[in-house]
């Protein structure tokens, strides 16, 4: 008898956890499993990878107002929800006083759940395994009926998640296991809730090497072919991800005399004030943001050099796509890091600086022998994980085998 799995995510908007998520569902033997996917809102540009064999539950209304402005939701008549996204603002705004506004983002999220949860209802299915792939979790824990539940973390915690801790550990305490999608996110993880370690688990992000190097073949023509030595960056464009640094490392190089251009694939909060810090550079011409794109594959194909300038990362799932498509990737040093590469060996971590940065792209286009030996090393390792899957199944017959309360061994 096939197994009945339950996952719940927002909505498949462009974003390393939701192409994580296509990566998961594309890995599942369906004659064993019964996926049911439940996304709050049916949004996005990955709802069209969602392979035909996963069944899309119907939205419930309620659950679409997350993530939607408070003043929508009231006039669709959700009265309750509109008030306990009010409250969680409010007390989100005193938690957060004295801190930077991104430092307050997950705590809001924390409190809107909380305050929310008398007004949702709960999922009529019961499941074998049910799956948060995206927290806070609170749906899984309290409006399913699952037999184990799992959440998923995908993030640097310790150094940027900032949770009401208390509020935040009675809910991961509640799961039956807690996923993170790299050592390094583990131990960060672990630094903030060290008591959880019996239930935390890596089960990494799973790529398809044959996919992504099939997506690069799409022809584009927003690259322009001269030359300049073209870098590619890819990623939300917000604090975390470093592209203001970026903007002032490739304003360095230009004025060093260096011929570079640098294509960034991404949207998200801060283009207004990335689109003037470009202009304030009269970089309007070797700094090209080129908005959201579906497939950024052929992009970072079509450029010679890979570069993430973040401040923070779980684990990028870009990075390792730009290794599959044998790139020499520059990553800066953010704290999980050493998780994501080997330092010379298939890219280069730089120091996190705009100096950082410029050392880093001035060493690769000066040195070809060096741009050659790192893509030459990304054609030598495979970095397909499909295998990955394994460690969900062998979680699951374990728990089949009431193996309860026990450290898991994948």
């Amino acid at each position: 008898m096939k197994k009945k799995i339950l996952i719940s995510m927002y909505s498949l908007h462009i974003g390393g956890a939701e192409r994580s998520l296509i990566g998961l569902l594309e890995s599942f033997d369906y004659k064993k499993f019964d996926v049911d996917l439940f996304l709050y809102r049916q949004e996005g540009e990955f709802l069209r990878f969602i392979p035909k064999e996963v069944n899309l539950l119907p939205t419930i209304k309620q659950y679409t107002t997350f993530e939607r402005p408070v003043k929508d939701i009231i006039k669709e008549g959700h009265f309750f929800l509109g008030s306990a996204r009010i409250a969680a603002k409010f007390k989100s705004k005193m938690k957060n006083r004295g801190q930077k506004k991104d430092q307050g983002t997950y705590k809001q999220m924390q409190y809107t759940w909380f305050y929310s949860m008398p007004g949702l209802p709960r999922l009529n299915h019961e499941y074998d395994l049910a799956i948060s792939f995206l927290g806070p979790h609170n749906f899984i824990l309290d409006k399913v009926k699952a037999k184990k539940k799992i959440g998923w973390n995908h993030t640097d915690y310790f150094t940027i998640v900032n949770p009401d801790k208390k509020l935040d550990e009675k809910m991961w305490s509640k799961l039956d296991y807690i996923v993170n999608v790299s050592k390094a996110c583990e131990d960060s993880f672990l630094k903030v809730f060290p008591n959880l370690k019996h239930k935390t688990i890596v089960l990494e992000n799973i790529i398809s090497p044959t996919f992504v190097r099939e997506q690069a073949k799409e022809e584009i023509t927003e690259i322009i072919h001269d030359k300049s030595t073209k870098i590619c960056s890819v990623g939300r464009l917000s604090h975390a991800k470093g592209f203001d640094m970026a903007i002032l490392a490739c304003k360095k190089l230009v004025e060093s005399g260096y011929k570079v251009k640098w294509y960034v694939v991404g949207y998200g909060g801060e283009e207004v004030y990335l689109k003037q810090l470009i202009k304030d550079n009269n970089l309007t011409d070797q700094f090209i943001l080129l908005g959201k794109k579906v497939n950024p594959y052929p992009f970072i194909k079509n450029c010679e050099i890979y570069c993430q300038p973040s401040r923070y990362e779980g684990k990028a799932v870009t990075v390792r796509e730009a290794q599959i498509l044998e790139k020499p990737v520059i990553i800066t040093n953010y704290p999980t890091a050493n998780s994501q590469l080997e330092d010379r060996i298939d890219g280069l971590i730089c120091d996190l600086s705009v100096e950082g940065i410029v050392n880093a792209i001035k060493r690769l286009y000066m040195d070809l022998k060096l741009r050659n030996k790192l893509s030459n090393n990304c054609i030598k390792k495979d970095y397909g994980n499909i295998s990955e899957i394994n460690k969900l199944y062998n979680l699951l017959n374990q728990l089949e085998n009431k193996e309860e309360n026990k450290k898991v061994i994948l």
